[in-house]
């Protein structure tokens, strides 16, 4: 063997061990959200991970595990897990975190958002910035807000037109606030875990559930179990990337940099494939044959009526002060 070709065999080997050592060296950070693997969240995470991997050449692995895996495929715990330095990322969605925050329940609170632009200015703006201080307050930083989406109405039993229809139902519910707005429409509401859902709608354990279209009734085949739609757009629900505020502050400032600007770019995209996915739904449901009932003007201004009484009563509870910049941000977007 040549000088030249042992030199280079030497140079091959060296970089072989080189990128081993660097792989194995990898800080590994885990990611748990609540939704399967065909979910926009999911998709959000992956991006997330490939972005930091790209930009901290490798110092970072970020490993994505959804269905709650790792909180025991407890949705309502992830959070709770981060905030103590449990688990290390998380992707959830407002209503998950209700029971450590309430705070958290004004995003979803029932026809308090009318449009994108009305949530874009109080998501991304000043009140979506107040929720992330309240959070913080919970060893939770906050990097980027995405979006489950509007919440619409399915079930197995008829067609939900008017308030009257819900009446008797077993609706699955993910969180305390759709338990109070259920009973107002006098549906009896179940709250149960999302890995628990579908087989719950297979069995008829439960008639019914409430979601978004482009973030979980589409990718994750809810229209299989599921026989009719109703487009009433009675809750918004957003999801954030959160980090444990002990694994942040071990991170040095240019990591924190890298880190919230690939969580802001990563959610920004999962914003955009969510709101395609809800724009394009509706005929893609009707093809897999579910009957959908697009909800009037008339027919939504009845449902917001028959709800006002959980509007006030979370209102309350979370706080008119707080309500109030939410209000306030959804006006100035008009």
């Amino acid at each position: 063997m040549t000088f030249q070709r042992l030199t280079g065999a030497a140079l091959a080997a060296a970089l072989t061990t080189t990128l081993a050592l660097g792989s194995a060296s990898a800080e590994t950070l885990r990611l748990s959200h609540n939704t399967g693997e065909n979910s926009t969240w999911h998709t959000g995470s992956e991006r997330f991970a490939e972005l930091v991997a790209e930009r901290t050449n490798g110092a970072f692995d970020v490993r994505v595990f959804p269905n709650a895996q790792l909180a025991g495929g407890d949705q309502m715990r992830q959070a709770e897990m981060v905030g103590r330095g449990a688990l290390d990322l998380v992707v959830t969605s407002a209503i998950n975190v209700t029971p450590l925050v309430p705070e958290m329940a004004v995003f979803s609170l029932p026809y308090l958002f009318a449009n994108y632009d009305q949530v874009d200015a109080a998501v991304q703006g000043a009140p979506g910035q107040a929720m992330a201080d309240i959070l913080l307050e919970q060893g939770i930083v906050v990097l980027a807000w995405g979006e489950n989406g509007f919440r619409e109405v399915t079930n197995n039993t008829r067609p939900i037109i008017t308030p009257e229809d819900l009446r008797g139902l077993n609706m699955r519910v993910a969180g305390p606030m759709y338990i109070d707005v259920m009973n107002a429409l006098g549906a009896n509401p179940q709250q149960m875990q999302w890995v628990e859902t579908i087989s719950a709608l297979q069995q008829g354990v439960v008639d019914g559930q409430e979601n978004p279209i482009g973030a979980v009734i589409v990718p994750l085949q809810v229209y299989e179990v599921q026989r009719y739609m109703t487009t009433w757009h009675y809750s918004y629900d957003p999801i954030f990337l959160g980090i444990s505020q002990e694994r942040w502050d071990s991170l040095d400032a240019e990591t924190q940099e890298i880190m919230r600007e690939a969580a802001q770019e990563a959610m920004a995209f999962q914003r955009e494939i969510t709101r395609q996915g809800t724009a394009d739904g509706i005929a893609y449901l009707r093809e897999q044959g579910m009957e959908v009932h697009e909800a009037s003007a008339e027919e939504i201004a009845a449902f917001r009526e028959a709800t006002q009484p959980a509007f006030d009563q979370w209102a309350e509870r979370v706080g008119m002060e707080l309500v109030e910049t939410f209000i306030a941000a959804t006006a100035e977007s008009d």
